[in-house]
């Protein structure tokens, strides 16, 4: 018989209570011994034989302990662990392993150094769901994954923050804690997105709130840009009128697998299954005796300590108003949490970018919301579950965008989004129908946009502009209406909300096929009122080793009189001739650069009149090319590009507007005379 590896547990109270019952049923099955309990209160009712300290390492040594587990405050976790692994005992660490990542990475150097096991202590991740949820990927039960959405919506009464001096706290004393719900007690809503996923956290962007009156984020979102072009989102709340079980859905290119993680239960093409789940412990004594692999390494954790740091390093949190809140004597609820967090997970949105009233001081400033303004509710749904649409929260002096629902007279049957082919492989996705905050200037656009290696190339809604929408057609000012998304600029007093969004609206296809589309369009003002309407072609074409996007807009005036095309440059704005065709390309601009055929850098190509353009980056290469329209340009600021309508001077559409663009879509960094020969190609 297997000797039982001897224990010691540091935190008795608090969550330590389930360690100390679970470490009661292993031993009653000989698989351990509760050789010491370490805390810094005295607890009650232990075993006879089982010492206690305050001090772990001094317990460690004394028990000749081969194991601690380490459930104390998140603060002392880094210190801890090093001592813990430093006297000799392999160590299973709860959740988050420290509260920044250099704390992670002094624990992983102590990992190194003594050849101890640290296993963490993220219990979904003991769960034959993640690698079943894998394998229907891995065999293409959905093609190509497109993105993973998590949510969760869980309730918390004030008492939960009382409970321990270091709860709901980013820092005590000036040590980082980081108690979000993103970190602590939704976490595994973020490990386990990333578990499924396989792959590395490239970036993150975060968005915390807060409806308690604690130093933390209560109710977040958070976008992950994976190293292998995908993409996660996670929105949590402790903030719902009760508890919500937190999932996964992954979205692939032709269906959709959902995991609830806390029951371990996958749902695919109208199944449910539910998979056993494996004790971390009895996991981590396999490993000490029988060289058994950890189910959850240290270094399984990197991701997720990635994200702590972007919440660690974030601003303080925004908070919501109590307006937007039911306080009651027990509890703070955000009414309809639950459904906001699952149109997140549904759409692959944060907050700000859903149209709830809280959050949209993240695009715009706070505005008072009606009452009588609905929180998210179902609408049709899927196979594997309802599928939240959040209502239209629209600003003072804006109107409602109907976007969100089919347009009157529409003859297509298509769904929200249609795809393009090269060859029988995916090569984009072009939403007809988003839903989108009236302040983002609804307009379908296509995002993702791959190379024919599947490195994505476009970025929808990111923080820096929300109103980015991978590759669309955007004008800053059309007739008087913000056609671009954001704020409109305003001679001598710069830009400003003022209500003045207008939106488009898909018709019809008037042809469709796998390799594109001609769609005819509906652009209406802010008041509703349509006053142009637009035929658009968009095709994929097939060049050598790689493809090209051949977009083209014929915009007919309806008004009767001119139309006036403005951006801001003509409003007194120098440089930001901005608006048209435009593409909103991924990631920071450390390793982007621009060129011509005979400039290069954002200072020279930026308002240039140069046959084409390339935007290349160590994985992809862009190269657009038109005859008409200066170039605008950014890569300092942001990655994007697309010719300018109005570069110094208004444009006025008496009649009919047209224009071509084509971009060659390709992997790696091309040369210049790659690029300008691949532009002439694509452009005959």
């Amino acid at each position: 018989m297997t000797e039982p590896v001897r224990v010691v547990l540091a935190g008795a109270h608090g969550h330590g209570w389930w360690h100390m019952e679970n470490l009661r049923r292993l031993s009653a099955a000989g698989t351990v011994e509760l050789a010491g309990v370490c805390d810094v209160r005295p607890v009650e009712g232990l075993p006879d034989g089982v010492a206690f300290s305050g001090d772990l390492v001094e317990l460690i040594g004394r028990t000749g302990a081969e194991a601690a587990i380490l459930c104390t405050p998140i603060h002392t976790h880094a210190d801890l662990a090093v001592r813990a692994l430093r006297a000799g005992a392999h160590l299973l660490l709860e959740k988050p392993p420290a509260a920044a990542y250099d704390g992670y990475e002094r624990i992983a150097a102590a990992v190194r150094e003594t050849g101890l096991a640290c296993q963490v202590g993220f219990q979904s991740l003991g769960s034959e769901a993640v690698p079943a949820v894998r394998k229907l990927v891995r065999d293409g039960a959905i093609g190509r994954v497109t993105g993973i959405g998590a949510a969760g919506a869980w309730a918390r009464p004030h008492s939960y923050y009382s409970r321990v001096p270091w709860a709901g706290k980013r820092r005590v004393d000036g040590v980082d804690v980081v108690d979000g719900v993103l970190t602590n007690p939704l976490a595994h809503a973020v490990a386990t997105a990333i578990a499924v996923s396989g792959a590395e956290v490239e970036s993150v962007e975060v968005e915390l709130y807060r409806a308690n009156a604690i130093e933390a984020d209560d109710t977040s979102s958070a976008r992950l840009r994976m190293d292998d072009g995908t993409t996660i989102t996670v929105a949590v709340s402790l903030c719902a009128d009760r508890r919500h079980e937190p999932y996964l859905i992954v979205h692939g290119e032709t269906g959709r697998i959902r995991l609830t993680y806390t029951e371990d239960r996958v749902e695919f093409g109208g199944a449910s299954a539910t998979h056993p789940r494996a004790d971390l412990l009895e996991n981590l004594v396999a490993h000490i005796r029988g060289g058994a692999d950890l189910l959850v390494p240290l270094e399984r954790t990197a991701g997720f300590m990635r994200v702590l740091e972007a919440v660690r390093l974030a601003p303080e949190p925004r908070v919501i108003p109590d307006a937007f809140q039911e306080v009651g004597a027990e509890q703070r609820v955000l009414p309809g949490i639950a459904g906001i967090t699952a149109a997140s997970a549904e759409r692959m949105a944060l907050y700000s970018e859903l149209g709830v009233p809280w959050a949209l001081d993240a695009v715009a400033p706070p505005v008072p919301v009606p009452a009588s303004v609905p929180v998210p509710v179902p609408v049709s749904a899927p196979a594997s579950g309802p599928v939240p649409a959040p209502a239209a929260i629209v600003p003072a002096g804006a109107a409602a965008t109907p976007a969100s629902g089919p347009a009157t007279g529409s003859a297509d049957t298509a769904g929200s989004a249609v795809g393009l082919d090269v060859g029988g492989v995916r090569v984009a996705e072009y939403v007809i129908r988003p839903r989108l905050p009236v302040t983002s200037s609804p307009r379908p656009y296509l995002h993702p946009v791959r190379t024919l290696s599947g490195t994505v190339v476009t970025e929808f809604a990111p923080a820096d502009h929300v109103h980015h929408l991978g590759v669309s057609v955007a004008v800053s000012d059309l007739g008087g209406g913000n056609f671009w998304g954001g704020r409109t600029y305003v001679r001598d007093r710069g830009p400003a909300w003022l209500g003045d969004h207008g939106s488009q609206h898909h018709l019809a296809f008037l042809r469709h096929d796998p390799a594109g589309f001609t769609e005819t369009l509906s652009w209406r003002g802010p008041g509703g009122t349509e006053i142009a309407r637009e035929e658009r072609e968009v095709r994929a074409v097939e060049l050598d080793g790689c493809w090209a996007l051949d977009f083209s807009f014929t915009l007919t005036n309806l008004t009767g009189a001119p139309l006036a095309v403005r951006s801001s440059a003509t409003k007194g704005r120098a440089g930001a001739g901005y608006g048209g065709f435009f593409w909103r390309a991924p990631g920071r601009t450390a390793d982007r650069e621009v060129f011509t055929e005979d400039a290069e850098g954002e200072e020279r190509v930026h308002g240039s009149t140069a046959p084409w353009l390339a935007l290349a980056s160590p994985g992809w290469t862009l190269v657009f090319a038109q005859r008409s329209d200066p170039w605008f340009v950014r890569t300092a600021e942001y990655p994007g590009v697309g010719p300018a309508l109005a570069w110094e001077k208004p444009l006025v559409i008496e009649e009919v507007l047209a224009r071509r663009v084509v971009t060659v879509v390709a992997d790696g960094r091309l040369g210049r005379v790659t690029a300008a020969a691949l532009a002439e190609k694509a452009m005959t």
